[in-house]
């Protein structure tokens, strides 16, 4: 089971969302029969099987095990992956860019942003599953409290400054076997507990 998969198939994405299918993704963590969901979930065992059915089609379960139970073929599923992100790029036309987004103060701008970020990197995960490789990436988060919107503004500019003399160090555009990487920053007001 992986950690985490990145749904960029519209079917797959329509599969997954319908009806009690989420719930039904959730229990499956841990394996489980038609018979067990029906039980934990309180419905019908011939809707759980169906959804399963469903599900098992769009490559979003794995068959643990096959067992006799009195004169039925009992199947035990589990998910592909304990948590499920869902590409931007399913929306293709309806979704945005940050280009598009002109206003880099914008919350529009930091989620066109984010939704780069997890279109590329559902990319990247699947190419280096293919090959077998890891990809290297580095994530960095933090909370920072600031006493007026002066102070903010002015973080705002230190960081720009520090990042820009960092990438000045660092960036070697002739490089003959180096590597491009993206690099994002953002910065939102964070939701209280």
């Amino acid at each position: 089971m992986d950690a985490l998969r990145v749904i960029r198939d519209r079917r797959q994405a329509a599969t997954l969302l319908q009806g009690d299918r989420p719930k039904l993704l959730a229990q499956l963590r841990l394996p489980a029969s038609a018979t067990l969901l029906a039980k934990r979930l309180e419905l019908p065992r011939q809707k759980i099987n169906y959804h399963l059915r469903a599900l098992d089609q769009a490559g979003l379960l794995n068959l643990v095990e096959e067992r006799r139970a009195r004169n039925c073929l009992e199947r035990v599923f589990q998910a592909t992956a304990r948590t499920y992100v869902i590409s931007p790029e399913i929306l293709a036309d309806l979704g945005t860019t940050p280009e598009e987004v002109r206003d880099r103060f914008s919350s529009a701008h930091l989620l066109a942003m984010a939704g780069r970020t997890i279109r590329e990197l559902g990319a990247l995960r699947e190419a280096a599953a293919e090959a077998g490789k890891p990809i290297a990436t580095l994530g960095l988060e933090t909370q920072i409290r600031f006493a007026s919107a002066a102070d903010r503004a002015g973080f705002a500019e230190d960081l720009q400054q520090a990042l820009a003399t960092l990438i000045a160090r660092y960036h070697d555009e002739a490089a003959p076997n180096g590597r491009t990487y993206a690099c994002q920053v953002g910065l939102y007001p964070s939701i209280p507990d």
